[in-house]
This record gives structure tokens, C-alpha cells and sequence, in this order.
């Protein structure tokens, strides 16, 4: 570190991104939950000439066309809804204005890993809830806690997701606090809570364009809620940078959302291949947690976890492992199409028979 980094961060440990590899047409990802599929053919062509000329003008801050076609899909008004560059943005808002010396957060003990991150950079004393031995989240461990509340549903990286009656009894019980859910892979087979943001004032909904609309380097998150939780949200935007979405974003946004049904019909091909990609990894003795998103977390007794993570990689292909001590024989991996997983499930074979 430089001799200018103030103090109150010499301990700050940084998130790692999943691996990106410099060949990476010579691979098969499997390691960051990309969606294996392009954008809609109309979000290729709104991307014209004219757009990138436009280039030398700022964007809309205000996201004013967009919001509004996503007011129109989600059923809400267009000021319940905030943008942002990504929904690590958007979490990192909420850990800085929703959580501080007053207001303390929890989490899932074994959650996404910005969790931490967020809560160590902006000083907030949190909570991390012990999942159950399934890995599995108690909701009632969520009841009553008197504390900012973020949960990952489906949670990661395990894919397990809790019910709507179950996040509502975490709304009902915390009245008084913000329970935020994060659904970053929701489309996937989970049921979202964005209906009960016109019930629970108390809720702030995160979704990302990254994951179910094959986006994710275009960096676009949203979160769905009470118009004075988003007028929080704007506050910190405009204080910080009112043109975090660029224009080519704002203009492949609108498209997507216009093709809506193109994604959902990738995401029903994804639990496709979620279903045969855990049909032939049981066949093979691994132990697989059953998922709601588009991966799975899976293990098997006949090999250590870092190994199965390593020989994969020498056959160019990636898959996440985690270091922490409860998940360390697992990996993580990320449902592709259903040749990239009939190529990893023949590897996984051959590294089997190996060892």
C-alpha cells in the first residue's frame, strides 16, 4: 500500500472477481454465472451508428425512457424504481446510507462475498447469520433482529432460495428496519419479492441485468421499493456520479426489457441444463445443492474440491472454489449450454477415473 492510504483501510480485504482468463475464447467459463447466451437481437441493433455518435453528450441521468419500461414490465411506477452501474452499486449504497454507528446489518454467514467487503469498508458492525447444516438458510434466524437485513435470494453461493411467505415473516417481524433482498439470479426458478414491495414499505428488491439478460458488461443493476427508499438511493447517486449509466447501456436496457420474453425463454433453457448437469453429477456420487439459480454447488467424495477446481482448469475449463473452511470441498459452477456441460461432465469423468 502507499504512504497515502489513510489508515481506516490498511486492513480492508478486497473482493475477488471471479477469474478471467487473457485466452478466454480458449475457454469454457463456468466460474462467474455469465449467461452462455447474447443479448436479443434488438438490443444488437439499438446499439447504431447514431447512438455512438451520440457519444459526446451526456447521458439521461435520470434514465427517463427505461425506468419507464420497467415500471410498465415490473407493475410498479417509474419512481420506485433506481438505477445503477451494476447491483454492486446499488449495495454499496445501501451498507453506506442504510447501515452505520446507529444502524447495525446482518447477512448470511456464507453469502456473496461484497457482503463483508461493503460492511468492513463502511465500518458497519454486522451480524452473519450461521446457515443450517444443508447450507440452508432459517428465515426466523432473520426475525426480530432490530438490524439492517440483506439477503441473496437464491442465496450464493449455494442456489437455495427462500419462499415469499418466509421473506415475509422476516418483513412482518422487522418493521422498523430495511430487509433488502438481493435476487441477482431470481429469474432462474425462484419467486421474486418485488410484489410485496406494494405491501411493505420496509423492502428494497435488487436485480441486475447481468445474469437472466446477458449483460453483464454492459453494468446495470436496479432496485424496486418505497419511493422514499429510492429517493435515498438518488440522493447518493447525485452526490456521487448522476451519470452512472451510460447511454449505449440506457439504450440496450430499453431494448431487453422491450424483448423480456427472449430472456425468460434462456432462462427456462437454463434449468434445462441445470436438470441434466445435476441428473449426470449424482450418477457420478457428487453431492449436488439443489439450486434455484444458474449454477449449482456441488462436491464428491472421491476428489478434494481445489483438485476438481485444478484439473479443470488444465482442461480449460473454469469453475469457482472458495477457500473458506465450511465450503471448501465445494465448487461452484455456473450452467452454460448444454454442449459446454456435456464437455465438462466428459472431463469431469475423465478426472474421476484418474484418481
Amino acid at each position: 500500500m502507499s504512504k497515502f492510504l489513510i489508515s481506516k483501510y490498511h486492513e480492508l480485504e478486497a473482493y475477488t472477481p471471479g477469474e478471467q482468463p487473457k485466452d478466454m475464447e480458449t475457454f469454457i467459463k463456468l466460474n462467474t454465472n455469465e449467461s452462455p447466451f447474447s443479448p436479443s437481437p434488438g438490443v444488437v441493433s439499438a446499439l447504431t451508428n447514431e447512438e455512438i455518435n451520440k457519444l459526446r453528450l451526456y447521458c439521461d441521468p435520470d434514465c427517463t425512457l427505461l425506468r419507464k419500461k420497467m415500471a410498465e414490465l415490473f407493475d410498479v411506477t417509474p419512481d420506485n424504481i433506481f438505477l445503477s452501474n451494476g447491483s454492486d452499486d446499488i449495495l454499496n449504497f445501501i451498507f453506506m446510507i442504510f447501515c452505520g454507528d446507529e444502524v447495525k446489518a446482518a447477512f448470511p454467514e456464507i453469502s456473496y462475498g461484497f457482503y463483508k467487503v461493503y460492511a468492513q469498508l463502511h465500518n458497519v458492525d454486522s451480524y452473519k447469520v450461521p446457515l443450517r447444516e444443508d447450507f440452508s438458510i432459517d428465515h426466523k434466524d432473520f426475525c426480530g433482529l432490530n438490524r439492517t437485513i440483506i439477503i441473496a435470494n437464491p442465496n450464493a453461493p449455494t442456489g437455495i432460495a427462500l419462499t415469499l411467505d418466509q421473506i415475509e415473516e422476516i418483513l412482518q417481524s422487522n418493521p422498523n428496519d430495511l430487509v433488502v433482498i438481493d435476487e441477482a439470479y431470481v429469474d432462474f426458478g425462484a419467486d421474486s419479492a418485488v410484489k410485496l414491495t406494494k405491501e411493505y414499505s420496509n423492502l428494497l428488491v435488487v436485480q441486475t441485468f447481468s445474469k437472466s439478460r446477458s449483460m453483464a458488461g454492459a453494468r446495470l443493476g436496479f432496485a424496486i421499493g418505497a419511493k422514499e427508499i429510492i429517493d435515498d438511493l438518488n440522493t447518493i447517486k447525485y452526490s456521487t456520479n448522476p451519470y452512472n449509466i451510460n447511454r449505449l447501456t440506457q439504450a440496450a436496457a430499453c431494448a431487453a426489457v422491450d424483448e423480456n420474453e427472449y430472456y425468460m425463454e434462456k432462462c427456462r433453457v437454463i434449468m434445462e441444463n441445470r436438470a441434466f448437469t445435476v441428473k449426470k453429477l449424482e450418477s457420478l456420487g457428487f453431492t449436488v445443492i439443489p439450486s434455484k439459480a444458474n449454477f449449482i454447488f456441488v462436491k464428491s467424495d472421491k476428489i478434494d474440491g481445489e483438485e476438481l477446481y485444478l484439473k479443470l482448469k488444465e482442461r480449460k475449463i473454469l469453475i469457482r472454489h472458495f477457500t473458506a473452511e465450511k465450503i471448501a470441498q465445494y465448487n461452484r459452477v455456473t450452467i452454460g449450454t448444454l454442449e459446454q456441460m456435456k464437455t465438462f461432465i466428459k472431463a469431469v469423468e475423465e478426472i474421476l477415473s484418474e484418481v
